[in-house]
């Protein structure tokens, strides 16, 4: 199973929900439909009224970030893991870079995981190295720490799927070349299967367009795309999807 998600960051009122219609539209009619899944992360104030609206549909509704704390609390603005289940969301994305920016430390990452499983929420856990990283060959020292520092063995490996993208890619319009991310996609699964004894599904994420999607077509090491920018039109969601099955 291939997946295809949508991280939408700060964008989307709710008239925005004809985006999603779209997609869900060409999705059900397509032939591929079993193929893959579409998950959709718009920002907290769209989960309950897309999450209900699409309950029986084909699209699933993810959050983009949740609290390190579980059920209640008197932390102004937070949203927990129980509150983000409560309305509707089955998916929540952990450790996107924004949020590692902007403080998530693997102490922080590591208990939202904990809290989000523990609400039947399918985790999708983001790791991926900067600019500087990368320019001192420093990429497998980082994706290592950054996942054996979270995941452990006592989570359930089926409800995890680990994003991997490069800080320096997101949003550039550069991407790893095709050596590049075959070699870092083995090396991440590869250190998956020695905390969980097989890997959870491995997706890439960083300027994934329409156009470059057709290269990532010859990987067979990667198991779907976290899509940014691109989300947020019906058209380049559905056209990513329509050339990586060409």
């Amino acid at each position: 199973m291939k997946y295809f998600i949508g991280n939408w960051k700060m964008f989307g009122v709710p008239k925005s929900i004809d985006i999603l219609n779209k997609i869900n539209s060409f999705y059900s009619k397509d032939k591929n439909i079993k193929k893959y899944k579409v998950i959709i992360a718009p920002p907290y104030t769209l989960i309950q009224t897309f999450a209900r609206y699409f309950k029986n549909k084909k699209i699933s509704i993810s959050a983009q970030n949740c609290y390190q704390k579980d059920h209640f609390s008197s932390n102004t603005a937070s949203v927990s893991p129980y509150m983000i289940k409560s309305v509707g969301a089955k998916y929540c994305i952990v450790g996107h870079s924004d949020n590692r920016i902007e403080g998530d430390t693997h102490e922080i990452l590591k208990k939202k995981v904990q809290f989000a499983l523990k609400n039947n929420l399918k985790v999708i856990f983001c790791i991926g190295e900067n600019k500087i990283d990368k320019k001192n060959k420093k990429t497998f020292i980082v994706l290592k720490n950054q996942i054996t520092k979270v995941l452990d063995k006592k989570l359930n490996m089926n409800n995890v799927i680990v994003a991997y993208e490069p800080i320096w890619s997101i949003g550039t319009g550069k991407i790893p070349s095709e050596n590049e991310l075959v070699k870092t996609t083995i090396y991440i699964k590869k250190i998956l299967i020695k905390i969980f004894q097989k890997s959870p599904s491995v997706l890439y994420g960083g300027s994934v367009d329409e156009n470059n999607v057709k290269l990532f077509k010859q990987i067979k090491e990667i198991d779907g795309f976290l899509i940014g920018g691109a989300s947020k039109s019906s058209k380049k969601f559905i056209d990513i999807i329509k050339n990586y099955y060409r």
